[in-house]
């Protein structure tokens, strides 16, 4: 029988229906491409999704909060220094504000380098009578509706090898290079609480990050921590000749890692227990996670710790909750309590996009903001009635001051959409919004 570090093991998922998957026109071209990655060099290491692991074990144990966040759908084009470094300016401006209202540390993780790939609804598009491939993301194919543009292309997967590589060097470099300076970082927020109409009501959050930090100051505290943070990346796993292809066998320990990111996940489309997704991530040993609609039932998701995480390993398995904000307080309460009952050791995290989205009159896809910030407070009460620990939240965001999400300090309103509707997917709450959230969110932490 093959060992779980052994290409046998690894290939098993083949033999398994796969959704999601592109149409690919080509399978030689595909097993190319899949053979030239299978030779480039990791993109991250074993042993940082092994620390990663062991921040999301004390999220588990309520000795940590989450924040994982940033595109819905990554292009390539985006792949720029400008991008990249406003995502995680925004991101470290969130951590902040969270870290210190909620007295524990965050976790920041993002949906960068590898999130090329999404999973749609239906496998075509029709416009004006024409039938062409739905867009998948930069990785399959494009997204002009052409024939040509819109068939999938394995090549691109190289591509999104590469532009993968460019944002996680970026991202590194910018985390250690003193970009994440604690106190630059606050200095950006007070920015945003002075200029901001929603900023004005967190002044005395803001004042009170202030003088803690003038107070470590003044006792000539200067550590290392303040300088640089840990990052790191993620994406939904979707297209799994990929990750497949970037699956190593670690050196220490003989044990499988997808090095395409720290961690990686799957969606509420892929999750079926006895399907290629389920079976591919019960081999890897990074930490994983699974979205968990509210549709979920309490056997399903046991099933799925069973399969996905049989020795209970802590910080190996997160739960990533997307239900809505109208279903979240009915949903959501027997599946945290059952779970636990179970002795399992899991990870909560609140997705409060996926279960938000609805079509505007002008045809654009968007979410109100206090949709979102209230799927997030329906969450926290969930976990305070239970007495279990609401452990991060998961969100699509830009740094940019795009037009996607309605509401915010600088309320956007359906007629605006059209303005700056960027996203290549879903739609995103651009930097004011992910920082009002941010701010609500620590007010929540307080109240508890």
């Amino acid at each position: 029988m093959s060992g779980p570090g052994t290409s046998g093991a690894l290939d098993t998922w083949r033999d398994l229906p796969a959704a999601q998957q592109p149409d690919w026109p080509d399978r030689g071209e595909l097993d190319k491409v899949v053979a030239e990655l299978a030779s480039l060099p990791p993109l991250v290491f074993a042993g940082e999704c092994d620390q990663l692991k062991d921040r999301m074990a004390a999220v588990a144990r309520g000795e940590a909060f989450v924040l994982q966040g940033g595109d819905c759908a990554e292009t390539f084009a985006g792949a720029t220094a400008e991008n990249v470094r406003n995502k995680l300016k925004t991101l470290l401006q969130m951590a902040i504000v969270l870290t210190y209202a909620g007295r524990v540390p965050v976790v920041k993780i993002g949906r960068v380098a590898g999130q090329f790939a999404k999973p749609r609804s239906k496998p075509t598009e029709t416009r004006d009578g024409v039938e062409l491939p739905a867009y998948r993301g930069d990785m399959v194919n494009g997204f002009d509706f052409t024939a040509e543009t819109r068939r999938p292309d394995p090549n691109r997967l190289l591509r999104a090898y590469h532009s993968s590589a460019v944002t996680l060097n970026l991202a590194r470099a910018f985390t250690k290079g003193g970009y994440a300076d604690l106190r630059q970082v606050h200095a950006w927020n007070q920015d945003f609480v002075a200029e901001s109409p929603a900023g004005r009501r967190y002044e005395q959050l803001a004042r009170e990050i202030d003088q803690a930090l003038s107070f470590m100051r003044a006792c000539g505290a200067d550590p290392e921590e303040f300088h640089t943070v840990e990052f790191y990346s993620s994406h939904e796993a979707l297209i799994l000749d990929y990750d497949r292809a970037l699956t190593r066998i670690d050196s220490r320990t003989g044990l499988p890692y997808d090095v395409s990111a720290h961690m990686v996940w799957i969606g509420e489309r892929t999750r079926q227990l006895d399907g290629a997704h389920v079976e591919f991530f019960s081999r890897i040993r990074n930490p994983i996670g699974v979205k968990l609609g509210p549709t979920t039932t309490p056997e399903e998701a046991i099933a799925l710790i069973d399969k996905l995480n049989p020795d209970n390993e802590p910080g190996r398995l997160t739960f990533i909750a997307r239900m809505g904000a109208g279903k979240v307080r009915d949903a959501l309460p027997t599946l945290v309590e059952k779970v636990n009952a179970s002795g399992a050791t899991v990870a909560w995290v609140c997705d409060p996009m996926h279960g938000n989205t609805f079509e505007a009159p002008s045809g654009h896809k968007t979410r109100r903001l206090d949709d979102v910030l209230d799927e997030v407070a329906g969450f926290f009460e969930v976990h305070h009635a239970l007495g279990t620990h609401p452990g991060g939240i998961h969100i699509e965001f830009t740094g940019d001051d795009v037009t996607e999400c309605v509401g915010g300090g600088h309320a956007i309103v359906e007629e605006d959409l059209a303005l700056r509707y960027e996203t290549a997917c879903d739609p995103r709450l651009n930097r004011g919004q992910s920082l009002d959230l941010a701010f609500r969110v620590a007010e929540l932490y307080r109240s508890s």
